[in-house]
């Protein structure tokens, strides 16, 4: 399978759905597994965890650190403090609380950057979780001291037929879920879907926390998971050109293994982009590059974009011909050749592109550029030959140079 398939929001949102889909026709078998080996299946989601922690730390992977924290501290909680029947002393009031505070504890994960997990951030973030704890103390000790008198009716409502925690708490569950797979249909990051992944299982855990064993099962899918998304990370990271944000060289090799019997390759490089690099300094220099890959994701024609090395990128149509391709490519040499580019200082440059739009138009806060780009094509009517296709689209690119560049020239 190519690893554009797998990276895709549909498939990261489907994934998760579809092991419950498995467990839930399995799940008398499931139960009776994890009673046989009950001894190793409830201590297995400590281990993955643990190691999740340490994966990300090697893997620089904070965020993803403090999903597994968060979910390590629930899970021993549930542990020790909730192997009782709902209706015992303060347990449904405890699974109230926890149920509602994971999924806060799992969006504030957003609110910090990614890196070492020796950080400052990942340091907040455990100070954020004790403080919820040390709240969640005060609660409890409030309602021994006699506070809540009418919880059982208003807060603490529960509608058996749906689930044995509260009913508010039931709906308030599946809407961060629903969030959360809002993030990852519209941002489709690691984060993203580590974040969804682990609310949806914590969500089914809590909801059908009557079933035997079902935190010992959601948990341990949970950490295994988790490890699947830090190899996928560290996966993607050796995809994706870090700098443009769009997949890498590698990823096109992948890809070029599975075009099928139709397909056009496009090679695109950056007019005189050496001496713009040299006039106005590699920091500048990135920023082009970061400009012409984001108007290349807005190419259309289903293409898939790739930067190919230096001021070099690849576009692929799979499914069409040269002259099917032509008009989504001069779209986007206009697009690029039109678009005024102003020259600032990094250190007075917007933080976001409103701020930059209303520079660009005012046109006062420095030199105005405009970028253009030369494009060679070819497709697969001749040979199916991938090597000399990309050459042909390789010797048309050098056409374009020849001819005064900023064009679009077919092999």
């Amino acid at each position: 399978m190519s690893f554009s398939i797998v990276t895709t929001h549909w498939f990261r949102l489907s994934f998760p759905l579809l092991l419950l889909t498995f467990i839930y026709f399995g799940l008398d078998s499931a139960i009776t597994f994890t009673r046989s080996n009950l001894g190793i299946l409830t201590n297995l989601p400590y281990v993955l965890f643990a190691c999740s922690i340490l994966l990300s730390h090697a893997f620089k992977q904070s965020r993803i650190a403090m999903v597994s924290t968060a979910l390590l501290i629930a899970y021993w909680l549930i542990q020790f403090r909730l192997q009782t029947k709902l209706s015992s002393g303060t347990t449904i009031l405890e699974l109230s609380l926890l149920a509602a505070l994971l999924p806060v504890a799992l969006a504030l994960v957003y609110s910090h950057k990614n890196g070492p997990l020796l950080s400052r951030s990942y340091f907040i973030y455990l100070c954020t979780l004790g403080f919820f704890c040390f709240w969640c103390y005060l609660t409890l000790g409030h309602f021994y001291d006699g506070g809540f008198n009418d919880i059982n009716n208003t807060f603490l409502f529960v509608v058996p037929d749906v689930s044995k925690i509260p009913f508010i708490l039931v709906v308030y569950s599946l809407a961060m879920v629903l969030t959360f797979a809002i993030c990852v249909s519209s941002k489709n990051r690691i984060t993203d879907v580590v974040i969804y992944s682990s609310a949806l299982l914590s969500t089914v855990t809590f909801v059908y926390f009557h079933i035997p064993y079902i935190s010992s099962m959601m948990f341990s899918l949970s950490g295994i998971l988790l490890l699947i998304y830090l190899l996928s990370a560290s996966y993607e990271l050796a995809f994706k050109d870090l700098l443009t944000d769009i997949p890498g060289r590698l990823a096109l090799e992948s890809d070029l293994r599975y075009l099928g019997r139709r397909f056009t390759i496009a090679m695109i490089d950056i007019d005189h982009f050496k001496s713009f690099n040299d006039t106005y300094g590699h920091d500048t220099g990135d920023d082009v590059l970061r400009l012409v890959a984001s108007k290349m994701k807005h190419i259309g024609g289903g293409a898939r974009i790739y930067r190919y090395g230096g001021e070099e990128f690849t576009v692929l149509f799979k499914g069409k011909t040269v002259e099917q391709s032509l008009d989504y490519l001069e779209l986007l040499r206009a697009s690029i050749e039109s678009y005024d580019m102003i020259l600032r200082d990094h250190d007075t440059r917007p933080k976001d592109q409103k701020a930059g739009a209303q520079k660009r138009k005012s046109k006062k806060q420095g030199d105005l550029v405009n970028i253009t780009i030369s494009i060679g094509v070819c497709d697969s009517q001749e040979t199916r030959s991938v090597k000399t296709i990309m050459k042909r689209a390789d010797e048309a690119l050098y056409k374009a140079k020849n001819s005064g560049r900023n064009r679009v020239c077919s092999a």
